[in-house]
């Protein structure tokens, strides 16, 4: 047993200091980017904000919709071969959707099919797991690698450096991170392991960053100050999953609850979860996520509104022209305790 002391920090934990800018309207602020891929040679053009890969959210109209606005979605890995492949045919070639697959062989050998039938439609997959910290996970890394080599793989989750190295060295090109944070997670619950998003964004980065490789910070996010945060620590990439939940392009009936319409959203280690996809929780587990009721939110188009013009809003305030120069302008406060508790994650 170790105790490490460093000091870690969360989302809530800091605030962005404002410097002097010469910037006079948000609309002077690119918030795009582009990006080689180390591993895969692919080429990225975009607004690095990716929807998750749960089956509520990571859904074929959520990645039509955010495409159209030049953001990115996972889509979650429960679809048919055939629906796959349609949606993968039909897919403009400038979008960036991510084929979401566990480590399985019947996930291996069902993206086999898809492939070979769609060709390089698929050029983005996200290789999902709990625990990016297995063996196995590893093993089917570069497993994947070796028979695709021209496939630009996200994968995850870690949150340490030394395992963000050993992932692109194998032949990831976006490492996700983040093990708790999410809203609707449980594991530090339940677990009580994890880490604090931030630290964990910052520490990666420079992991990645000094091998030519990117992260995804996956989980935390509550509001567009947030994402703001991440990139400003060292994203390359944000996936957000109950940020883009409850809208219309979401998957899930619209309930009457009160006489307000609600949807649900759950996280996809949760028991809903798995008795929709694994027959209930296995008696060698347990949940480790929860279901909650949303507001419906319409379409997403105006979260989407809302959430660029708070990362522009944050580069303004920096004096950033363009999104990539963020993290070079950004200087955390740390917040103090009773501020917290006062203000909440502002």
């Amino acid at each position: 047993m170790r105790i490490e002391e460093d000091l870690k920090l969360d989302f809530k934990d800091v605030l962005i200091r404002p410097k002097r800018s010469t910037l006079t309207s948000r609309s002077e602020v690119d918030i795009s980017r582009q990006y080689a891929f180390r591993n895969s040679a692919g080429k990225y053009r975009g607004i690095p904000i990716i929807a998750a890969n749960m089956d509520t959210v990571g859904t074929f109209e959520m990645a039509r919709a955010l495409c159209a606005h030049g953001l990115s979605a996972a889509l979650h890995k429960h679809y048919d071969e055939p629906a796959l492949a349609g949606f993968f045919r039909g897919l403009a070639a400038e979008a960036t959707v991510f084929y979401s697959m566990g480590i399985t062989g019947a996930d291996y050998d069902k993206f086999r099919r898809v492939r070979d039938e769609v060709g390089e439609a698929i050029a983005y997959v996200c290789i999902d797991v709990a625990n990016g910290y297995t063996k196995s996970f590893v093993d089917f890394i570069e497993k994947f690698r070796t028979t695709y080599p021209k496939v630009t793989i996200m994968a995850g989750n870690v949150v340490t450096g030394e395992m963000t190295e050993e992932l692109i060295l194998l032949g990831v090109d976006i490492v996700k991170v983040g093990i708790g944070p999410g809203s609707v997670c449980t594991t530090r619950k339940m677990a009580g392991v994890g880490y604090p998003q931030l630290s964990a964004i910052i520490e990666c980065g420079d992991a990645a960053h000094g091998l030519g490789g990117l992260i995804c910070s996956d989980g935390g996010c509550t509001a567009p100050g947030d994402l703001a945060k991440a990139f400003g620590g060292g994203a390359d990439f944000v996936m957000l999953g109950g940020m883009f939940a409850g809208h219309e392009e979401c998957a899930g009936d619209v309930e009457e609850h009160g006489g307000m319409r609600k949807v649900r959203f759950y996280g996809m280690s949760s028991r809903t979860a798995m008795d929709k996809y694994a027959g209930g929780v296995g008696r060698y587990r347990a949940s480790e996520g929860r279901e909650v009721l949303l507001d419906y939110r319409g379409p997403v188009e105006g979260t989407v509104q809302e959430i660029l013009g708070g990362v522009r809003s944050a580069c303004t305030y920096v004096g950033a022209r363009r999104l990539k120069e963020l993290s070079k302008r950004t200087t955390f406060i740390r917040v103090a305790r009773q501020m917290n508790e006062v203000f909440g994650a502002a």
